[in-house]
């Protein structure tokens, strides 16, 4: 299946109150790839495996193929070495725009990343960014989950810097 999605740091994070939202974990595996596509994944209360890799060229269209499993699976998977990554994601709508607001917490306390997905290329070349979305990060390969995974935010604080980008003090988990 392919994926259309472009991502954004936030320049600040809208009011969330009164959206729904999910804690992520993913664990990224193995963990001596620089930058593994293999992601175990809890979202909220459900569970999976994803490969994700690129479908061409364009960094905001890739491939992924993703199973379910059940809890008991995730949790037997949960023990496996990989690098990890925690964070709320909330669910934001906005005259008719659908955002996913992923709030990192623990090492990456800070960090704030906002991920649009279109239905055709046509909608993703045409969308107009709101203004809690600071720049557009999509091709920046640092800021995708499997190079952040293992990583503190002092650590790509001064990458985050050339955007612009200022540490943002949001509440943690729902």
């Amino acid at each position: 299946m392919k994926e259309l999605e472009r991502t954004f740091l936030a320049r600040y994070v809208p009011d969330l109150s009164g959206c729904a939202s999910r804690e992520v974990i993913d664990i990224y595996v193995p963990k001596s790839r620089e930058h593994p596509t293999l992601r175990i994944r809890k979202n909220g209360d459900r569970f999976e495996i994803t490969k994700k890799e690129p479908a061409s060229e364009n960094p905001a269209v890739m491939n992924e193929e993703t199973v379910s499993i059940t809890s008991e699976e995730f949790e037997a998977l949960s023990h496996t070495e990989g690098k990890r990554l925690h964070k709320t994601r909330y669910f934001y709508k906005k005259d008719g725009l659908d955002a996913q607001i992923g709030i990192h917490v623990e090492d990456l306390e800070g960090l704030v990343l906002i991920d649009f997905e279109f239905e055709n290329e046509d909608a993703m070349n045409a969308f107009s960014p709101p203004d809690f979305c600071l720049a557009e990060v999509t091709e920046d390969e640092f800021l995708a989950g499997g190079m952040l995974c293992g990583k503190r935010y002092e650590e790509i604080e001064p990458r985050l810097s050339e955007k612009g980008y200022k540490k943002l003090a949001v509440l943690g988990p729902a």
